[in-house]
């Protein structure tokens, strides 16, 4: 009887060391003096919990319901933020609110990307050199007081979440609003998962730049005025690293009125970016491209009223073994697909120009696509894309482009940035394809809405094309392809091949 009620006393001391332990891992900043009311600056009451629990290995830091009005929140490592039901975290106005942000830190390679991917301190919530930390909750940040340009001027602050040389992340289940540059800027970070978000903001959602094993699923995402994910690999770290082993999955990325899509009006009355091009919410590769990128998956994405699919390596880096797959495409204001291999070069001397090859896009469908634009796939002389595959493609575009569309030479702007904005109009209304080795498209339909006199594809420079069962429209008398410079054309089970246009050389064989 007596050893049973040791037993009993043992288990009860041990579960009460069990649930204290687990309390004293979570650290209310209510009890650290936060207010919590939208008007007290509670970020140093906020950076005060998290040192004390640094104190003790770590753990989390509680936002209960409330209005935290904050300047830069300082990462440790082992510290998860957790922002629960009703909490937010919204980002102070220097000039309203009598603080300021951390300031920027120095970087001499600021040089070869724009100042906002150079610095990570002048930010609502930032962490450099850590590991194992998170963000979650159902709560919000909202970057109200954030500068949605790049700003030099010490104080200002132009990003919500800024981690530089981190490892084992994640940041789940959180809402964004309004964040200035960027909702999220992760720079040199591995073991990545970013799981199930809402963002709707002023400018970039997230761009993961020379980050390797990411995750990003689940998400929704608005973002009118510049992109919704962006992959990049800049110089920032002093050195190219490339992006690599990335997975993005069941996200939906859209362009509609900043703060139409959290309220639930989807709102489509903006009709430009601050670019000058059309409202922009997209999924891209680029532009920073120093290290490049590789081992990338998308899949089971959709794009609503926004800019197509970019991939683009314009500052030396190689993009190479990327599968995409399961899109659908609403109102694209632009190219549906942007492939672009340039020589910008925005980079350190002596960097050689990249490579874009083993590309597979396939299970797309795209609809209601801008008629001023076409597909482009676009190396520069000398520097092919190649080894791209297109398969099981649906793309209904608007068509009823003027005849003098049909007459316009693309430039090639071998160093200029790399957008379908700045290549113009475009002479065909299905693909543009020009410099590339080795293209194959498979199952491929094309269709205008209103009759276009251009024609569906348009080849310049191209050797080693296989058309498989791709199907057009076509107006009278005007042909499907038309070939310059091609060499190694073929075509299976493809409608209106003899209408082909060769413009200058014979197809001949390698």
């Amino acid at each position: 009887m007596i050893n049973r009620l040791k037993k009993y006393l043992v288990l009860i001391f041990i579960t009460v060391l069990t649930v204290c332990a687990v309390e004293a891992a979570v650290y209310n900043v209510k009890d650290y003096g936060a207010a919590g009311d939208g008007k007290t600056v509670d970020s140093p009451a906020i950076n005060n919990a998290i040192d004390s629990a640094v104190k003790y290995g770590g753990g989390t830091i509680h936002f209960p319901a409330g209005t935290y009005l904050c300047f830069s929140i300082r990462l440790k490592s082992n510290i998860g933020l957790y922002l629960d039901h009703g909490a937010v975290i919204l980002a102070a106005n220097p000039a309203e609110h009598g603080g300021m942000y951390d300031v920027a830190e120095p970087n001499e390679w600021n040089m070869y990307q724009d100042h906002g991917h150079s610095h990570w301190h002048n930010s609502l919530i930032w962490g450099e050199g850590l590991e194992n930390i998170s963000i979650s909750g159902p709560g919000m940040i909202y970057g109200k007081g954030l500068r949605r340009w790049d700003t030099e001027k010490e104080g200002e602050g132009n990003k919500a979440i800024a981690l530089k040389n981190c490892r084992n992340v994640v940041i789940r289940d959180i809402t964004m609003l309004t964040c200035g540059h960027f909702a999220i800027l992760p720079t040199g970070v591995d073991n990545f998962t970013i799981d199930n978000l809402r963002i709707d903001t002023n400018r970039d959602a997230i761009n993961i730049d020379c980050c390797k094993n990411v995750t990003i699923s689940n998400c929704m995402i608005n973002s009118p005025n510049d992109d919704a994910i962006v992959l990049k690999s800049s110089y920032a770290l002093g050195y190219a690293r490339v992006t690599e082993n990335v997975m993005i999955t069941n996200c939906m990325v859209t362009g509609y009125n900043e703060g139409s899509f959290l309220n639930g009006t989807y709102k489509k009355t903006q009709k430009k970016a601050p670019d000058g091009g059309p409202v922009t919410g997209r999924i891209k590769f680029g532009t920073e491209s120093n290290g490049g990128f590789k081992n990338i998956t998308i899949t089971n994405c959709t794009f609503d009223h926004c800019r197509g699919l970019a991939l683009e390596t314009v500052d030396g880096g190689i993009l190479e073994d990327i599968a995409i797959s399961n899109l659908t495409m609403n109102d694209i204001t632009n190219a549906p697909f942007f492939l672009r291999l340039g020589r910008r070069m925005r980079a350190p001397e002596g960097m050689e120009i990249g490579s874009m090859k083993r590309i597979s896009i396939s299970n797309v469908i795209v609809n209601n696509a801008n008629p001023e634009d076409a597909s482009l796939i676009l190396g520069i002389p000398g520097y092919p894309v190649e080894d791209v595959k297109l398969s099981n493609i649906l793309i209904l575009a608007k068509g009823g482009a003027p005849k003098e569309y049909g007459e316009i030479e693309v430039p090639e702007l071998e160093d200029g940035y790399p957008d379908p904005m700045y290549f113009g109009k475009i002479p065909a209304y299905g693909f543009f394809i020009r410099h590339v080795d080795g293209i194959e498209l498979n199952n491929v339909e094309i269709r205008f809405m209103d009759e276009d006199p251009r024609p569906a594809f348009i080849l310049d420079n191209v050797k080693n094309a296989d058309f498989n069962n791709v199907k057009t429209t076509k107006k009278k008398d005007v042909p499907t392809f038309v070939l310059k410079n091609v060499y190694n054309f073929n075509t299976n089970r493809c409608e209106a091949v003899p209408d082909s246009k060769v413009k200058t050389a014979e197809l001949k064989k390698l």
